[in-house]
């Protein structure tokens, strides 16, 4: 296996039920990164974050890459079509979810690398 290549497991992804939500880790302490942590997630039709309204200890960045994915913070709504990025500073209370017809695909960066030992969304 090259240690600088890496693809998303699609045979993974198609074992996942319709109505599941998926998320692969591409980047972390797994695979030798010390300072970030990436996950490739695919959200289906009404699915969202499991904690609802919730804070991070870390920064945290989405690239939606299909879809689109819907987002409160700051006690706004909005809508993030495929191509944005979605930026959450450590603290910001935040959700998201797919009110879509279709799955959401987005990369999820955080950074700093979160912290095994610390529960990683807090709920608000």
């Amino acid at each position: 296996m090259n240690p600088y290549l890496r693809r998303v497991d699609s045979d993974a992804l198609a074992a996942t039920g319709v109505g599941d939500r998926f998320s692969q880790n591409l980047i972390g302490q797994a695979t030798g990164a010390a300072t970030c942590h990436v996950d490739w997630i695919r959200t289906p039709s009404g699915g969202g974050s499991p904690a609802g309204l919730h804070v991070h200890e870390v920064d945290q960045v989405f690239w939606v890459l299909e879809g689109t994915m819907s987002i409160e913070v700051d006690g706004r709504e909005f809508d993030a079509p495929a191509g944005s990025l979605v930026v959450f500073p450590a603290g910001v209370p935040h959700r998201n979810w797919n009110a879509g017809p279709a799955p959401t695909v987005h990369l999820a960066v955080n950074t700093p690398a979160p912290d095994p030992a610390v529960p990683f969304a807090r709920s608000v």
